[in-house]
């Protein structure tokens, strides 16, 4: 009598890929939504911005506020990742509101004022290496008078893959660093601390 035997790793195989199906379906399905973590500060760019000895700053409305503008939508392959202030725009204002607290130079009724609109706003996850890119012009007046006004850039790139269930959490957790690599070309830049300083 023939005895035939399935070998143990086939089977092993064969959940493993089960389950990263069930996975990658959840997540493809459209219903799938992701917080994007909340921002952490640089705070070796906070420390030099602060050597500076900035003057008190007021932070304007992130533009766009609209929810349903473009740049307040991100999603990862088909789940949709959330801000934890509402738009993206506001997790932005938001970063930028506690920078500067961080180092007392916030203060919403000085004359100095910054401006920003997200130009671009993406993570793409790739197959193997992800990226991200946020543009953002940014407008510096005191009083009535402009100071600045200049499009920054901000880019990162972090492990992907091309299944989802690797994938998309690592685009939902690279969001904080696009943010912060976007302020720390702001803050380092010489034009900028020009245009704060008091």
């Amino acid at each position: 009598m023939a005895i035939f035997f399935r070998p143990h790793g086939l089977r092993v195989r064969a959940s493993a890929a089960r389950l990263c199906a069930l996975a990658a379906l959840v997540l493809s399905a459209g219903c799938a939504q992701l917080g994007a973590p909340p921002y952490a500060a640089d705070y070796e760019a906070l420390d030099r911005l602060e050597a500076t000895r900035p003057g008190m700053v007021a932070v304007a409305k992130v533009q766009p506020t609209d929810p349903n503008d473009s740049i307040n939508t991100l999603h990862l392959r088909r789940a949709k990742l959330l801000s934890p202030s509402g738009t993206f725009a506001q997790y932005l204002e938001d970063a930028l509101m506690r920078d500067l607290g961080e180092i007392s130079a916030y203060d919403p009724k000085a004359p100095t004022r910054i401006a920003a609109r997200i130009l671009v706003n993406e993570l793409d996850l790739g197959v193997i290496n992800g990226t991200g890119r946020m543009d953002v012009e940014v407008v510096v007046t005191r009083a009535t008078v402009q100071r600045l006004r200049k499009t920054y850039r901000g880019e990162i790139a972090f492990d992907s893959s091309y299944a989802n269930i690797v994938a998309v959490p690592a685009g939902q957790a690279a969001y904080p660093r696009l943010v912060r690599a976007l302020l720390r070309q702001m803050y380092a830049d010489p034009q900028f601390i020009a245009a704060i300083a008091p």
